[in-house]
């Protein structure tokens, strides 16, 4: 063999041991990545307790397919909604015992085989346990009566003027994409645009499977740093906006209402919605009088549907202020209340001079703004559900 042809096959020889190396490497970033993901898997499985919650599933199953269930309509709403519950937890436990399982046959197979594809595979798949068991690991700390019902959320802008109004907006902005995120339905029922821009105030429900017990952690002010694009010199402006939502569940909707205790306007509705919420009175704003309790809708398509979105929002409002009244404290589930401006915030999101989103309960942060403000805030919601466990059941 020529010198040229031995110096050729010694450096492919050191190229492949090269390559070689360097998917060993990443096999085994890949294989602690999965310990990691499998030691929260086990915590998590440990918080959810899985052989009760199979044996509940069997009795709600059974309570399901009972022809009589709905003669107590009342009592098929309860178990719809248990059964609904935890039919999700177990279909989701389902597919991470899946996934692992198709994870350990791949690790098996790149024992023996460099294949990248499969690789590349493998990278996908722990991505997806990792968002599993997150998801999973979150549905383990709620576990609070309301946490499984829907979530009414109002925003309003705070303390900053022309700036918290648009901050309002990119606040609702951001839970709305989260929730599309979801697969939770949402249904917008009031915005009132701000003076300038953005909006002074707005009303949706997210619908959906603990929506209440992930949203309801995100309760509290909010506050922006940014350089102003509403200030001609381009200072740097400190700006508010609230969130506070209440749960929505079916029994709220058997409330009562006397009629006489009501007073009903209607007005025409403002911002997007074509002609017709333009060239209609069929907005909605009903005043509870003995409460005071206001609540409105306006972008349904007619005067009837409005007063009828209006008054089940009412209803769930009667219902948790019922619910106060008889608690021993307010913090349970409001918290307490706080004006919309400097000292009363639980999370700040800096856009200027650095960029950084605190919360400033669990003081966990990240770096990229942009991300959380598109929606990804499943981080801080996951963290303050293991700082209100840890607190609430005194844990290390």
């Amino acid at each position: 063999m020529s010198l040229v042809g031995a110096a050729l096959i010694k450096s492919l020889n050191t190229a492949m041991a090269k390559d070689s190396e360097g998917f060993d490497d990443l096999l085994k970033n890949y294989k602690q990545e999965y310990d990691v993901l499998n030691k929260k898997f086990e915590q998590a499985t440990l918080l959810v307790n899985i052989d009760s919650l199979k044996e509940s599933y069997k009795e709600l199953e059974l309570a399901m397919s009972d022809p009589d269930l709905w003669a107590d309509k009342t009592k098929a709403l309860e178990v719809n909604t248990k059964y609904g519950q935890v039919k999700e937890k177990v279909d989701l436990l389902s597919n991470i015992e899946d996934l692992k399982s198709e994870i350990d046959f791949m690790l098996e197979l790149l024992e023996d085989d460099n294949d990248e594809s499969l690789v590349s595979d493998l990278k996908t798949y722990l991505e997806t346990l990792s968002r599993l068991i997150s998801q999973l690991h979150s549905q383990s700390l709620l576990t609070g009566q309301y946490d499984s019902a829907d979530a009414i959320c109002e925003i309003h802008a705070g303390a900053g003027g022309t700036d918290a109004q648009d901050w309002a907006e990119m606040l609702m902005r951001m839970y709305l994409r989260w929730a599309d995120r979801h697969g939770f339905k949402v249904e917008i029922d009031e915005t009132t645009e701000g003076t300038q821009a953005g909006i002074l105030s707005a009303t949706f429900v997210v619908k959906g499977i603990n929506a209440y017990g992930l949203l309801s952690n995100e309760r509290g002010v909010h506050r922006l740093v940014r350089m102003s694009p509403f200030d001609s010199a381009h200072r740097r402006h400190t700006s508010f906006a609230a969130l506070n939502v209440i749960p929505m569940t079916q029994n709220d909707l058997t409330v009562e209402i006397d009629e006489s205790e009501l007073r009903v306007d209607t007005f025409r509705a403002s911002g997007a919605g074509g002609q017709h919420i333009n060239k209609t009175d069929s907005a909605v704003r009903i005043t509870h009088l003995p409460t005071n309790i206001v609540v409105s809708c306006q972008n349904e398509r007619s005067q009837l549907m409005n007063k009828n979105k209006a008054m089940d929002l009412l209803k769930a409002k009667l219902a948790d202020l019922k619910r106060k009244q008889n608690e021993d404290t307010l913090k349970q589930l409001t918290g307490p209340n706080a004006d919309v401006a400097f000292g009363s915030q639980i999370r700040s999101y800096v856009l200027a001079p650095y960029q950084l989103v605190k919360d400033l309960r669990t003081n966990f942060e990240v770096g990229d703004v942009t991300a959380v403000l598109n929606g990804d805030i499943d981080e801080f919601l996951e963290n303050y559900l293991v700082y209100r466990h840890k607190n609430n059941q005194n844990l290390d």
